[in-house]
């Protein structure tokens, strides 16, 4: 049975220092009602063959379920959910019972990010969502550790009207390291650097970035995904999601990238849901590995650009540079291969087989679906497969005929 809050609440686990354990800390006399037993990420990696490896969805987040509720009494209208050292928090509603004019909002601390859900989940008039398939549904995620849920109403108590049954919390960076397998893609130094490293000496590479997103895939895995064409439409790689129920779960985050160089300081930057699933390459991972979809609320991203796709195919030696999100980190640019300022990037093998272009241009886990951009500033590739000194990028002007029908690439 779910309880009623009686007071402001605060569900939080603690790392012991001491143990392997997750222990409960109870912010009254008793523990509030919560599951030590994580549940799995639901992302899975692409399958690995002994010519490459996919560097696949990062997991960079964990499943956690527990029993909370929200009454109209005064004093449990409020619910904050924190796990320490967090970097987001998902809040899932298993059911809102809310009458005319009563809403709920799900905040960082600091009001930094706040969304807004009334009993109509109207995108149009409150906040963007996902869902999963099961009753309910999942609010954006808030950055950093802690979201609080508060029950906006002024009518007396009748009982719970907001069930909160589960969470994702994001990894740290050293958890993600840990919970993912290391693929050999950043080939001696890595040269990646913040995006807005380059936003002085490079405008035009800081610029085309702007169209490029984190993808939080269900609550749990990372790619990288961006804006093609003129219209309402997104590409990453199938092997980051090929389903519709997994586009509906997704969360896309545009302008996640720090404000200063080297400052570690993002902001929670602009976050929309998935859409619409066009159409999936087919085969595995090793070919073209792409899919298409669209996003909800586009007016809102509008804004940060779009690329397009070469419609001819790419010559060994061009130059070449690549902005993504590799191991779930603010957006970062590859432009030279060892050290700043050195060799830039440039394609190794324009035929390194049917489908692919190789590179040294460093990458991680997490930039699975980043584009691969010529001087020109048109995607030649989409990366997809990590292995120095043979990282490979699907080559974009197969995936153009594939899906020129679909999108305005002008």
């Amino acid at each position: 049975m779910k309880l009623a809050l009686r007071r402001l609440r605060t569900v939080a686990v603690a790392l012991s220092a001491c143990t392997l354990g997750l222990s409960l800390l109870p912010t009254t006399a008793a523990a509030e009602a919560y599951s030590v037993r994580p549940l799995a990420p639901v992302s899975e990696r692409a399958p690995e063959s002994d010519q490459f490896s996919a560097e696949g969805v990062t997991t960079v987040g964990e499943l956690r379920t527990l029993d909370g509720a929200l009454s109209q009494a005064a004093d449990a209208r409020t619910q904050v959910i924190r796990h320490p050292g967090a970097t987001y928090v998902k809040v899932h509603f298993s059911a809102l019972r809310l009458a005319h004019g009563e809403y709920v909002t799900v905040s960082s601390p600091d009001g930094r990010e706040s969304y807004r859900y009334d009993r109509n989940l109207n995108r149009a008039t409150g906040s963007d969502y996902t869902t999963d398939g099961q009753p309910g549904f999942w609010a954006m995620s808030v950055e950093g550790d802690t979201a609080v849920v508060t029950l906006h109403s002024n009518r007396p108590s009748r009982g719970e009207v907001v069930t909160i049954d589960r969470f994702w919390r994001g990894y740290d960076r050293d958890e993600i390291a840990q919970h993912n397998f290391s693929t050999q893609s950043v080939c001696s130094t890595d040269a990646r650097r913040d995006a807005v490293c380059y936003q002085s000496s490079h405008p035009n590479e800081y610029a085309r970035g702007g169209a490029v997103a984190r993808l939080l895939i269900s609550g749990g895995g990372l790619c990288t995904t961006w804006r093609v064409g003129s219209t309402n439409r997104m590409l990453t790689n199938k092997h980051c999601f090929s389903t519709q129920a997994a586009v509906s779960g997704s969360e896309m985050q545009f302008n996640y990238q720090c404000a200063t160089c080297g400052g570690a300081n993002p902001g929670p930057g602009t976050k929309v849901s998935g859409a619409t699933l066009y159409r999936v390459s087919t085969g595995g991972s090793g070919e073209l590995d792409y899919a298409l979809y669209s996003v909800n609320n586009f007016a809102t991203i509008q804004g940060f650009g779009t690329l397009f796709l070469a419609t001819t195919a790419t010559t060994t030696g061009t130059r070449i540079y690549i902005p993504g999100h590799g191991d779930g980190s603010p957006k970062r640019l590859s432009i030279y291969e060892d050290t700043q300022g050195g060799t830039l990037c440039s394609v190794r093998n324009a035929n390194y087989n049917t489908w692919n272009i190789s590179y040294s241009c460093d990458t991680s886990g997490g930039n699975s679906g980043s584009p691969v951009l010529n001087a020109s500033h048109r995607v030649v590739a989409l990366h997809h497969l990590g292995g120095c000194p043979s990282n490979q990028g699907a080559k974009a002007h197969l995936i153009y005929n594939e899906i020129a029908s679909l999108i305005v690439n002008s």
